[in-house]
C-alpha cells in the first residue's frame, strides 16, 4: 500500500488511553436503569437486557486475563473518522486479555454475518489502518438484523468461527439492532455477547453517558476547514452569497457546530424552525433581511449553513409532503400520463388549500423533484432535494420584490455548495483517534465482565484523554418506542439540539452580530502535530454542554 507522508507519520501515533484502561480494570456497577420513555413496553421485549447497571471502570482491579476466544465487529450504516481507531483499540485489547486471542471482521456490515461473508484480522493488517478514515478495512453496510432467520443465520457461524462476542460499530438504528440482537442470542443461551459502539458523524446518539458519537468531531471539522475556505474567498470578491448546505438530515448538531467554528452570517436551526412553527416563508424572509442589512452596509456578500434535513422541520412542508405522499400513492398512474406541462396544475388542484398554496409558492425546479424524485416506496426523497438552491432562489425573488418596492438597495448573487461525503472519511483528528481507540478498548472489557446489551461509553471527554472515564451503559436506557412503516417498534432516541441547552443558547446570542458583521473565523485544516491546545481541542459544542 503506497502511503502519503502524512499517513506515514499518522501510523506512529499511539492513541491516548484512559488511566484505568491502560492497566489492569475493575468494573463497579451503579444502580439498575430504565428506558427513557415508554418502560412498561420496553421492558416486556427486553426481558434479558432491561433494568442492567451503569458500568464504571476504574484502575486497580485483578487480572482481567481469559481463557481464549474469539471476537466478531462490524461496520454497520454510513461511515464516520474513526471507526478504524475502534477495530485497532478492540484488536490491541482482545490481545491484551488473551495473546491467542483472535478478531474477524464481518465484511461489507451486517450482510457480512448474515452471508457468512468474513475475514480474520490480523496484527499485520490492524497495522496498516491505525490512524486512518474510512472503513475500507472491511467495508459497512446497511442491512438490518430484524428477523429470526437472519439472528440464526449469523449464530451459524459465530458458532462455527468460535465468537463469543460480537462487537457492532453503527448508529442509533445499528445499536438498536445490536441490542435486539443481544435479547435474542440471550433468550435462547447461544452464550453470544453483543456490544455497541456509538458511531454518526451527525451527532444525534449521545446522552449524558454517551457524550458524542465518534466521527462528529472530525467531519465537523473538516466542513468547518472548506467553509472557512469559501468565506476567506466570499470576503475577498465581495460579490456572493455561498449557500452551505451540510450533512444533518434528522438533527442540526452539524450546521450548529460549524456555526461555531466559522461564524457565518446565517446558520438555520431546524429544530427551532419546528418549534416557533416558521414556514418555508418565513425562513425566506429571514435570511433576506439579513442579505438586504448587510447591503446597506455595502456588504453584498455573505455565508449561508443550512442543515440537510431543514425542509422536514418546517411544518407547512411536512404537512405538503404527507399530501403528496398519500396522494401519489394512489393516484400516480393518472399523475405519470398526464403532459408534464400540465402535472404541476394538477397537483395544485388536487391537494388541500393549504397545502396547494404551499405547493404552488415552490419554484418549478423543487415542486418537480417532490412530485417526480420519489424512492421504491413512492415517498419524497428528501435528501435529494437541493435546499440551498431552493432557499436562495426564493432569497432572489423576494429581493427583487423589495427593490420595487423600495425595501432593498443592493445586489444579489448566489453559489451554492453541499458538503456531506466530504467528511465521513477524512483522517480522524487526534480527539477521535483517541475516543474510537478508548471505545474499542472499552468493548474488549465489557466481552472479558461477561456483558451483553451494553454501548461502550467514555466520559468526561473535555478533560485530557488520560482523565476520561470509560464505562458501559444499557443500550435499553437510551430506548423508546417509535412509529417506523406503520408499526410501534422500539429505537434509541435521537438527540436533537435543544433550544434551552447550553449550545444553542451560545450561538442565539451571537447571531445577530455575525449576521450583520463580518465576523469570519477561518480555522483552516485539521492538526495533528503541535501544542495540544490546537491538535486536541473537542468541539465547542461539546465543551458548552460539558460546562456546568
Amino acid at each position: 500500500m503506497v502511503k502519503s507522508e502524512l499517513q506515514v507519520a499518522r501510523a506512529a501515533y499511539q492513541p491516548k488511553l484512559p488511566q484505568a484502561l491502560a492497566g489492569i480494570v475493575k468494573v463497579s456497577e451503579g444502580t439498575a436503569t430504565e428506558s427513557v420513555a415508554d418502560q412498561a413496553e420496553i421492558k416486556k421485549l427486553f426481558p434479558h437486557t432491561y433494568g442492567m447497571p451503569i458500568l464504571t471502570f476504574q484502575d486497580g482491579g485483578e487480572s482481567m486475563l481469559t481463557a481464549k476466544m474469539n471476537v466478531g465487529v462490524i461496520l454497520s450504516g454510513g461511515q464516520a473518522p474513526g471507526g478504524h481507531n475502534v477495530i485497532s483499540g478492540l484488536f490491541d485489547g482482545v490481545k491484551k486479555l488473551h495473546p491467542e486471542n483472535k478478531l474477524y471482521g464481518f465484511i461489507m456490515g451486517p450482510g457480512g454475518l448474515v452471508d457468512h461473508q468474513y475475514k480474520e484480522l490480523t496484527a499485520e493488517l490492524i497495522d496498516e489502518y491505525r490512524n486512518t478514515g474510512g472503513f475500507d478495512i472491511i467495508g459497512s453496510g446497511r442491512t438490518k438484523l430484524e428477523k429470526e432467520e437472519q439472528f440464526e443465520k449469523g449464530y451459524e457461524i459465530l458458532k462455527k468461527l468460535d465468537i463469543k462476542a460480537l462487537v457492532i460499530i453503527g448508529g442509533d438504528d445499528s445499536n438498536t439492532n445490536a441490542c435486539v440482537l443481544a435479547e435474542y442470542y440471550a433468550a435462547k443461551g447461544y452464550g453470544i455477547q453483543v456490544i455497541g459502539c456509538p458511531k454518526t458523524i451527525d451527532g444525534d446518539l449521545k446522552n449524558d453517558l454517551i457524550e458524542t458519537s465518534f466521527g462528529f468531531d472530525t467531519a465537523c471539522k473538516t466542513y468547518a476547514e472548506v467553509i472557512g475556505n469559501i468565506e476567506r474567498d466570499c470576503n475577498s470578491a465581495r460579490k456572493y452569497w455561498h449557500f452551505i448546505k451540510l450533512m444533518g438530515r434528522s438533527a442540526s448538531h452539524i450546521a450548529l457546530e460549524c456555526a461555531f467554528q466559522v461564524q457565518p452570517n446565517v446558520c438555520i436551526i431546524s429544530e427551532e424552525v419546528e418549534a416557533k412553527n416558521m414556514s418555508l416563508d418565513d425562513v425566506v424572509t429571514y435570511i433576506a433581511q439579513v442579505v438586504a442589512n448587510r447591503a446597506v452596509d455595502g456588504n453584498n456578500f455573505g455565508t449561508v449553513l443550512i442543515p440537510e434535513g431543514l425542509i422536514e422541520f418546517i411544518p407547512a412542508m411536512k404537512a405538503l409532503i404527507a399530501e403528496l405522499n398519500d396522494f401519489l400513492a394512489t393516484n400516480g398512474d393518472i399523475f405519470n400520463s398526464i403532459k408534464r406541462s400540465k402535472q404541476r396544475d394538477f397537483i395544485i388542484d388536487h391537494l388541500s388549500p393549504a397545502n396547494a398554496a404551499v405547493y404552488a409558492s415552490l419554484p418549478e425546479s423543487v415542486a418537480r423533484q417532490l412530485s417526480l424524485d420519489r424512492d421504491p416506496h413512492g415517498n419524497v426523497q428528501v435528501s435529494l432535494i437541493e435546499t440551498e438552491k431552493l432557499l436562495s432562489e426564493m432569497v432572489a425573488t423576494k429581493l427583487d420584490e423589495w427593490k420595487k418596492e423600495g425595501k432593498y438597495v443592493g445586489k444579489f448573487a448566489a453559489l451554492h455548495h453541499f458538503f456531506g461525503y466530504e467528511g465521513r472519511c477524512a483522517a480522524p483528528s487526534n480527539f477521535d483517534a483517541n475516543y474510537c481507540y478508548s471505545l474499542g478498548h472499552t468493548a474488549s472489557v465489557l466481552i472479558a465482565a461477561g456483558k451483553t446489551g451494553y454501548m461502550a461509553s467514555v466520559r468526561n471527554t473535555t478533560a485530557p484523554a488520560e482523565q476520561w472515564i470509560a464505562g458501559g451503559i444499557p443500550i435499553t436506557m437510551m430506548m423508546n418506542m417509535e412509529r417506523r412503516h406503520g408499526e410501534l417498534k422500539p429505537v434509541i432516541q435521537k438527540a436533537l439540539v435543544k433550544l434551552d441547552d447550553a449550545p444553542f443558547k451560545a450561538f442565539a446570542s451571537v447571531r445577530d452580530s455575525w449576521a450583520r458583521e463580518t465576523a469570519y473565523i477561518y480555522p483552516g485544516p485539521i492538526q495533528y502535530f503541535g501544542p495540544s491546545v490546537i491538535c486536541d481541542q473537542p468541539t465547542h459544542t461539546l465543551k458548552l454542554e460539558q460546562t456546568k
